[in-house]
């Protein structure tokens, strides 16, 4: 039976993993998420856990490591934050090319410089063309749930990628909440056993991990990624149905709150999503059609789950937490856009850049964005992109 218990969001995270049982776990400390390896240790040292827990000496080695033992035949996963993700972002990329599903605990921080350890998502978003399915988290019980839905995306045989899953630094990952824990063999029934088709210790089969490609093989190669990447999209569809039928949870790509009749919307990822919703509430009172979509998956980028959404809006705010320094916005920004361009033309955007270094986002910072947003729908010319929040 699942139980109600109060954790932050590394312990729900750290409690997913025990409850999963993965083979390998390598890790090195690093401000946020340092708590999820601390709790596997102790998980470990109790008898709780039958995992061989590497402790390694940086976050490269981390992920070394994992590539090992998933390209050995084992469910490998880590955690790590920030420069520490930063670190590993080369062999990020080996991970996706060799198509090894590694499972990665993302507590999001901003990267140096300056030097900051509160949230934002420059360092998963400076890994979002890396080739790993990135999960976004709201709060403890969705981080929960997207980690034991994780193995059950990255392993499916169509789709066989890395994936990280995120949750914002401190806001989430060390906030105190009631959450609902599942049954640990319904969680072992749920994930299930590992079983690659190919993988290096098969004493029946000669096979080559991570060889020198060259230009004839390399875009071959890029392409079964590309293929793997859009067919995650209705695994993650998939397996969330299937979650939801377990618990009662939905989740899907992307959660639509008061969207029915929003002529005015915001669209973000993570943590704010839980402002942004008492604000819009706010403004529901006032008469103001307000909504917000919470982006869940990033990565597979969700277009045609965003456009159908968003089509009838007649102003949006693009919410992102990381700066693309393209000198027009963020990655969020860039890619709605994208999407929305030629099939809800519609749709006026401005794009806010907010919440960097952990800069708070208070629910009377939405409500005057909403303002923001009502005058560009009434016809004012507004920037495309601006930075929210400034204490200018």
């Amino acid at each position: 039976m699942s139980r109600r218990d109060r954790m932050s969001g590394n312990e729900a995270v750290a409690t997913a993993i025990r409850q999963i049982g993965p083979d390998v776990i390598a890790a090195f400390p690093i401000t946020p998420s340092t708590e999820i390896p601390q709790y596997i240790s102790s998980y470990k040292s109790d008898g709780l856990i039958d995992t061989e827990f590497v402790a390694v000496e940086s976050e490269h080695s981390a992920m070394s490591a994992c590539i090992g033992a998933s390209a050995a035949g084992v469910r490998a996963m880590t955690a790590t934050s920030s420069a520490g993700m930063a670190l590993m972002y080369e062999l990020l990329y080996v991970a996706a090319s060799d198509r090894l599903p590694i499972v990665m605990a993302a507590v999001n921080r901003a990267l140096t410089g300056p030097i900051n350890i509160n949230a934002d998502h420059s360092d998963s978003m400076g890994a979002r063309d890396s080739g790993w399915i990135q999960l976004y988290s709201e709060n403890a019980q969705e981080a929960y749930d997207n980690m034991l839905m994780a193995h059950r995306i990255a392993e499916h045989p169509d789709v066989l990628l890395p994936l990280m899953v995120c949750q914002d630094g401190f806001i989430t990952s060390h906030a105190v909440e009631n959450i609902v824990i599942e049954d640990d063999e319904l969680v072992k029934s749920f994930v299930g056993e590992y079983r690659p088709e190919k993988y290096l210790l098969n004493p029946r089969e000669s096979l080559g991990v991570g060889p020198y490609s060259v230009s004839a093989f390399y875009m071959e190669i890029k392409r079964q990624q590309f293929e793997a990447m859009s067919k995650a999209r209705a695994v993650v569809a998939a397996v969330s149905a299937e979650f939801s039928a377990l618990t009662g949870r939905e989740y899907g790509m992307l959660e639509k709150y008061r969207m029915d009749d929003a002529d005015l919307a915001v669209l973000l990822m993570s943590s704010s999503a839980g402002t942004g919703k008492d604000a819009v509430d706010r403004l529901r009172e006032k008469g103001v059609k307000a909504g917000l979509v919470k982006l869940r998956v990033f990565r597979p980028f969700p277009e045609d789950d965003l456009v159908e959404a968003l089509k009838d809006v007649k102003a949006l705010g693009i919410m992102d937490k990381s700066d693309g320094f393209s000198g027009c916005g963020g990655p969020l920004g860039a890619e709605t856009r994208s999407a929305l361009y030629g099939r809800a033309d519609g749709v006026k955007t401005v794009n806010y850049v907010y919440g960097l270094g952990g800069r708070d986002a208070r629910v009377e910072d939405f409500e005057a964005l909403f303002e923001e947003l009502g005058r560009l729908r009434d016809g004012e010319s507004l920037p495309r992109c601006r930075h929210h929040g400034m204490r200018e």
